[in-house]
């Protein structure tokens, strides 16, 4: 499928929340959506396609149909532009015996032992002065194998096959290089334009170097890093980009999930809320009528039953790897998905032959919250949370059905398409 093609690649680049978008403006613009300024009045016209970001880490694009537009109502999809990693300290470099470290600080939860012993890089924004004394920002992403975090040796640590506690300030710290001298702001000057002066500021994490590739006996799986939750983000966007809107569709990619979305680029924050309002405000529409009528597809990665342990599935609703997109239920509301919900969803994806599985965790497991109930802190609306099924989540390397990645494409697709109103 050239959809399966064109998210491998993106999910290929993704170094950094700010790639991830300028990925997604890159695809926009090729389909014709026109940027619009935050900082500037909205100039918009029937049948328009546009986008809007925030922060350089997230984005809300929305198509509006050409006629209608008094009786419409907003179709949603939301996804995360961020995945777990480790983010770079202002004042990075620590030199001591001879070798040079970077000093960074885990961001979201991940799976610590699985970014040791693998080559590492990092990628991210730089502000800097150029030769005039402007300020500039760049997108860096060095395609080398820069940093390596080094595991202690079973030798000196008889305890690492037997639950071991990595203390990110000690054991995750990673390795860069050699030497006394080393400068920071030099190396990065070295990776920006020709112009450029002196550092400013910097947004740089780490990011693994593997590439996502198809893996299994029939390549039925997606391994990859950053699937969670950028698989959502790119399947989504593809769907997006195919459909001929009956109602004015909405596609968001939200920065910050990883850490609760409470900034002004997150799912909490007022991005959403504030892109609404103005567009309903420069069409001269019913705003909280449209709000009445609309519905959100919350997208983020669910749990797949494990192969070794099939003990932490809920005995009641099994989740296969290439078995479907997941159904998110949850009494305590993590999830936002009804029976109201749900009827609407399953009645789109029943039309267009689209298989759906039933995901709850069991009652004796947490599970975590993700970006319905979030953004439902700005705008209320009908709601239903769906996923990929995935193994690995949070690893520097997860797995996913390829199948599975296919069927989101086409019921994102088919959600945008829908004529069908919420019951």
């Amino acid at each position: 499928m050239k959809e399966r093609d064109a998210i491998l690649e993106d999910l290929g680049r993704s170094y950094s929340p700010f790639h991830v978008v300028h990925n997604l403006v890159m695809r926009l613009q090729k389909a014709g959506f026109s940027p619009l300024n935050e900082k500037t009045s909205y100039s918009l016209l029937p049948g328009g396609r546009y986008y809007v970001t925030r922060n350089d880490s997230s984005l809300i694009a929305f198509a509006l149909p050409k006629t209608g537009l008094s009786h419409t109502a907003f179709r949603f999809a939301a996804a995360h532009t961020d995945s777990p990693t480790f983010v770079l300290k202002p004042n990075p470099v620590l030199c001591k015996n001879g070798l040079v470290s970077w000093n960074v600080e885990p961001y979201g939860g991940m799976i610590d032992s699985s970014w040791l012993d693998r080559p590492l890089s990092f990628g991210g924004r730089v502000y800097y002065l150029d030769q005039n004394g402007d300020t500039k920002m760049a997108l860096v992403s060095p395609q080398e194998d820069v940093l390596y975090i080094p595991n202690v040796c079973i030798h000196f640590n008889r305890d690492i096959n037997s639950g071991y506690a990595f203390n990110p300030a000690v054991d995750l710290i990673p390795l860069a290089g050699t030497g006394k001298d080393f400068s920071f702001s030099d190396y990065l000057l070295s990776l920006l334009p020709s112009d450029a002066a002196s550092i400013v500021s910097f947004d740089l994490s780490l990011y693994n170097r593997d590439k996502p590739r198809l893996v299994g006996v029939h390549q039925e799986f997606l391994s990859s890093p950053r699937l969670d939750d950028l698989v959502s983000a790119y399947g989504v966007l593809q769907g997006f980009l195919t459909a001929n809107p009956h109602f004015i569709n909405v596609y968001c990619a939200f920065d910050n999930e990883e850490v609760g979305s409470l900034t002004m680029q997150g799912a909490n924050g007022t991005f959403l809320r504030d892109t609404m309002h103005r567009l309903a405000s420069a069409l001269n529409l019913p705003y909280e009528e449209m709000l009445a009528r609309s519905f959100l597809l919350s997208v983020d990665n669910a749990h797949a039953l494990h192969p070794n342990h099939p003990e932490y599935t809920d005995a009641s609703s099994p989740v296969h790897l290439n078995g479907g997109i997941a159904v998110k239920y949850n009494a305590a509301q993590h999830y936002t998905s009804n029976a109201r919900s749900v009827a609407f969803l399953n009645a789109v994806a029943k039309k267009n032959d689209i298989p759906l599985q039933i995901f709850t965790n069991r009652s004796d497991l947490r599970g975590g919250s993700t970006l319905g109930n979030l953004s439902n802190n700005q705008l209320s609306l009908c709601s239903v949370d769906i996923g990929i099924p995935q193994l690995a989540m949070h690893s520097a390397n997860e797995l996913c059905g390829i199948k599975d990645v296919d069927s989101l494409v086409r019921l994102s697709a088919a959600y945008f398409c829908s004529e069908q109103e919420i019951l």
